[in-house]
């Protein structure tokens, strides 16, 4: 079965950088949409990004807009979140999930595979 395996988070400050990736193993990433979530403490989970399984549709939540850019190496089997200009209001715990190919794809939309998640703390 298909496995997903967040890794790259960590404690940055406020107006920092991170890369996430998730790397699959098990099954051909490129037949999978891929979603990014995120789950802060007493909140509850959020979609945060998509990207199609062709990597030719990418959408993002309106709160991440503009400071995060989503991208997949379907040769690597893996797919990352770029995080620009992070804020305190990022710290959750980020994990991505797939589905299997679809057009296009929706944030926070209903996945079939999840990873353990990789956890992004914000503060100065």
């Amino acid at each position: 079965q298909l496995q997903l395996v967040e890794s790259g988070g960590g404690l940055v400050q406020p107006g920092g950088s991170l890369r996430l990736s998730c790397a699959a193993s098990g099954r051909t990433l490129k037949n999978y949409n891929i979603g990014w979530f995120r789950q802060a403490p007493g909140k509850e989970r959020e979609g945060v990004s998509c990207i199609s399984a062709s990597g030719g549709t990418t959408n993002y939540a309106d709160s991440v807009k503009g400071r995060i850019t989503i991208s997949r190496d379907n040769g690597k089997n893996t797919v990352y979140l770029q995080m620009n200009s992070l804020k305190p209001e990022d710290t959750a715990l980020y994990y991505c999930a797939a589905r299997m190919w679809d057009i296009g794809c929706t944030v926070g939309g209903t996945q079939q595979y999840w990873g353990k998640g990789t956890l992004v703390t914000v503060s100065s």
